[in-house]
């Protein structure tokens, strides 16, 4: 089934537009929802709004949006004044500057759009498309839209441009909000984890390898129980032997769990393991010639 296009808008830099259509790139997961039931009936139960202060419902013609402004001080707002404040849409995303892709950290990624040309636009489209791509650089700009303006980032991928929505950056959390000590890493320990890196990289990511597993036996679980049958606590798993404290003898297990050659404690090797067999070929020597001893003192 085809795509269809959400919107029609032009990349505008400089004197240069180009008109292009945008698509969605994502599509929202098909999520299992379960509904509040009246547990006496099996009835579904509705929401209602609820005055704080005189403790019954509201009906929805009598709610009005306001901004709390101090604790439980509130302006109100009308539509009209609400309308007011919203930006006006606009049909171009407008590039401010261009970047090197790795100069925008992923965290402040967003909502992505793929583009692709409206009519007259091909050729612009194709050679903006190939300049970033040559440069290894995408494009910064603004769009608004729905009453709000975003910051958007144009990149070209193997077929096209997408638009990504980014993030302000008062919505991003520095990390350095978050405690993280500081801790000396050996070099033994750095040398098992590269090599652990090392057998599990790959030079290209497939997406349809990962599957939401969670999701596949919720919905089997609950076809099992619109078929009458009773779901039950599934057994934890067993783990994978015993817990290994030590960081290195956690990279080395993981290696060996990997096929890997990590070095390891010395292990019993086959000239070591021969003196345990002796005593057994001793005594079945002694055994076979128990009956040769037994007939020479019955000949004396």
């Amino acid at each position: 089934m085809a795509a269809r296009s959400i919107a029609s808008l032009s990349i505008s830099f400089g004197l240069v537009s180009i008109p292009v259509k945008l698509y969605s790139a994502t599509e929202a997961s098909q999520k299992i929802s379960f509904n509040l039931l009246h547990k006496g009936c099996g009835s579904r139960l509705k929401q209602q709004m609820i005055c704080a202060l005189e403790g019954v419902p509201v009906a929805r013609e009598d709610m009005v949006k306001g901004y709390e402004f101090a604790k439980d001080q509130y302006v109100e707002f009308t539509p009209e004044e609400l309308k007011a404040l919203e930006e006006a849409g606009s049909h171009a995303a407008d590039i401010a500057e261009f970047v090197p892709i790795s100069a925008v950290d992923p965290v402040y990624f967003d909502k992505a759009y793929y583009l692709a040309p409206d009519k007259g636009g091909a050729k612009p489209y194709a050679l903006f498309a190939k300049a970033l791509r040559t440069s290894k650089r995408c494009a910064i700009g603004r769009w608004a839209t729905r009453g709000k303006q975003y910051i958007v980032m144009i990149r070209p991928v193997e077929d096209g441009l997408v638009m990504q929505q980014l993030l302000y950056a008062n919505e991003v959390r520095p990390i350095s909000e978050i405690d993280i000590a500081t801790t000396e890493v050996r070099d033994a320990e750095l040398k098992l984890a590269q090599q652990l890196i090392d057998q599990q990289s790959s030079s290209t990511w497939n997406p349809r390898e990962y599957k939401d597993e969670v999701g596949v036996r919720i919905e089997a679980a609950v076809q099992r129980k619109v078929e009458g049958h009773q779901i039950t606590l599934a057994e934890e798993p067993e783990q994978g032997g015993a817990q290994i404290i030590d960081l290195m003898e956690a990279l080395r297990a993981s290696l060996e769990r990997k096929g890997g050659a990590a070095p390891s404690k010395a292990a019993p090797t086959r000239s070591a393991a021969k003196p345990a067999r002796k005593p057994a070929k001793r005594a079945q020597a002694v055994e076979e010639g128990a009956p040769k001893r037994k007939a020479a003192r019955k000949a004396k």
